[in-house]
């Protein structure tokens, strides 16, 4: 299934997306994988650090790769990341999304190696619109060409994500496997109630279509009927082109489109500028890659519960 996003053509370069991963309470970036006791897990960002904690609990130990405020896509692990992850029981990541992740991965020995991306399914959003697989060329970032790696902001699809971690976990640590079933039917079960608020939440809308400067939101838009607009390949810190902005603006006009969406880390400066020129509003709908000061919550579900209310003021809610 396909979700509708139309592209507004791109004149200049991709903007780089300033997100990172928060230290998690579970966390410890000082303590060595294989030596505390636990069950080692080294996460590569922050969802999969997410889970990991949240599934595994006091029995495990989550370490991150991509430190609080870096941006994801451009990881390079250092010498002593990759030692850690050596040292580790279990590593959990979403091949193609990083590709140092990726090459340590495939050389070390970790027995088990947990594949987010081969959990649940994954579409073609990028060719349509020029959205994620355009923002990072596919050659650098080692993502297949259209491949939308944003799965977790779908609440279904972060669930089935979820489900595998749990059983995979269960089968690497057995002596407690009924810990990991029980927390992992508590998150499924969040994630569930989460999902349930988005349909509720955005069945009745003025509009939809939204606009956001992230092609990051597909799978959150294919679930719940809407159409994201996506202003990609713009530097945030460049002033968009005329043109641009005159199709913005017819955009706006025909969709009724109220807000421009900009993220928490990267400059509002472009949002503006279009808002400005448009009169539009703007606001930030937070593609949730990492956890900081600046985000509108502290999780995963406090972020995407503030994307909802984001998204319910910006449509048109009764």
């Amino acid at each position: 299934m396909n979700v509708r996003r139309r592209r507004i053509p791109a004149v200049a370069t991709a903007a780089a997306t300033a997100l990172g991963l928060a230290t998690l309470s579970a966390c410890s970036a000082t303590t060595a994988a294989g030596t505390t006791g636990r069950f080692d897990v080294v996460a590569s960002f922050y969802p999969m650090a997410f889970l990991a904690e949240r599934i595994g609990g006091s029995h495990v130990h989550v370490t991150s790769l991509t430190r609080p405020g870096q941006e994801p896509h451009d990881l390079e692990i250092s010498a002593r990341q990759t030692a850690r992850l050596q040292e580790s029981d279990a590593v959990l990541y979403l091949k193609n999304l990083q590709p140092a992740v990726d090459d340590a991965v495939a050389q070390s020995g970790i027995k088990t190696k947990i594949d987010a991306a081969s959990l649940t399914s994954l579409e073609k959003h990028g060719n349509e619109v020029g959205g994620h697989a355009a923002e990072h060329d596919s050659s650098a970032s080692g993502e297949p060409a259209g491949l939308d790696p944003h799965i977790w902001l779908d609440p279904v699809r972060y669930a089935q994500v979820a489900e595998g971690v749990g059983k995979a976990f269960e089968k690497a640590d057995p002596g407690h496997a009924a810990d990991y079933r029980k927390n992992t039917a508590a998150l499924v079960e969040k994630l569930d109630d989460l999902d349930r608020r988005f349909r509720e939440g955005l069945a009745d809308t003025r509009t939809k279509v939204f606009v956001t400067t992230h092609a990051a939101f597909g799978y959150l838009a294919e679930r719940y009927g809407l159409t994201e607009e996506a202003i990609n390949g713009l530097d945030p810190e460049s002033e968009p082109s005329a043109a641009r902005v005159r199709n913005l603006e017819r955009m706006a006009k025909a969709d009724g489109v109220s807000t421009v969406f900009y993220e928490t880390l990267v400059s509002d400066r472009t949002a503006k500028t279009i808002a400005a020129d448009t009169g539009l509003r703007t606001d930030v709908l937070d593609p949730i890659e990492g956890i900081t000061s600046k985000s509108r919550g502290t999780d995963y579900f406090s972020v995407q519960e503030s994307n909802l209310e984001a998204l319910r003021k910006a449509l048109g809610t009764p």
